[in-house]
């Protein structure tokens, strides 16, 4: 019985840590508010999930958003909220793309 609830406890918190939004798919934490309001107002929420990148590097998009793309000018406080949000929960990943294939695999060219 001890063993059981224990596992149950471990699964809850996992889930409390992890949870997505089942509607927008975004990552429930501080700021992610900020992120739907904003960011679904012009573009599918895939397109912020799918992309990685640091605190700078998420300032560059939004920046190249606003200079092209019409993208409102954000009160600081809303801007470091979702910038925190965004380089929190998508960061940049190492090692993203597939590893070459072996040159044995590879067709054969004539």
């Amino acid at each position: 019985m001890h063993r059981l609830l224990i596992i149950i406890l471990c699964s809850l918190s996992n889930n409390i840590y992890s949870a997505e939004d089942p509607v927008t798919g975004l990552i429930i934490a501080p700021g992610w508010e900020l992120v739907r309001m904003h960011c679904g107002a012009c573009h599918s929420y895939k397109l912020v999930t799918s992309q990685r990148a640091d605190k700078e590097g998420w300032r560059d998009m939004i920046k190249w958003m606003q200079e092209t793309q019409n993208l409102w000018e954000f009160e600081p406080k809303t801007e470091e909220g979702i910038l925190d949000y965004l380089a929190t929960s998508y960061p940049p990943r190492e090692n993203h793309r597939r590893a070459p294939i072996v040159k044995n695999l590879m067709p054969v060219t004539r």
